[in-house]
């Protein structure tokens, strides 16, 4: 479950990362740890994620955290990147990522295989669809267990 702050925090975070060109992407609070670790996910969305990105993000949501009341008095904020085993979940990722190459692996074999690779077309209630080389597959979603963006694409 998700920690009670987390949604504050993206809506605060949003609009920080948009004026630097980039798009905050998720956010874990780990209050197990101490001090609690704060981990905001960035994307860039015209380039790689690069180390500045996120140093730039940290600072500039650093000042806007620090006015934030109900946030604990000590804690350590990560600002980071998805990276490359970025697994897709959100509807707004499926949507972000169309088009991109990605990997849909299923719990049991579907049409003789576990793992598909091919270009992201749609998510809907039913189907995660792939094309591969021009020819459409919709993979059951009851069998798909992840779908991962793949870094070589």
């Amino acid at each position: 479950m998700s920690h009670p702050l987390i949604p504050q925090i993206l809506e605060l975070a949003t609009p920080v990362a948009q004026e630097l060109g980039l798009e905050a992407v998720a956010a874990v609070f780990q209050t197990n740890k101490r001090p609690p670790v704060l981990r905001v996910d960035i994307r860039n969305l015209q380039t790689d994620t690069s180390l500045e990105d996120c140093e730039r993000m940290s600072r500039a949501l650093e000042a806007v955290l620090d006015q934030t009341p109900d946030l604990p008095e000590a804690y350590v904020l990560e600002v980071s990147s998805p990276g490359i085993s970025r697994l897709l979940t959100t509807d707004r990722e499926f949507i972000s990522f169309r088009g991109f190459p990605v990997t849909v692996y299923t719990n049991e074999p579907y049409q003789g295989h576990q793992e598909w690779q091919g270009s992201l077309t749609s998510r809907d209630e039913t189907a995660i669809s792939l094309s591969q080389k021009g020819k459409a597959i919709a993979i059951p979603r009851e069998l798909v267990t992840k779908v991962q963006l793949d870094h070589n694409g």
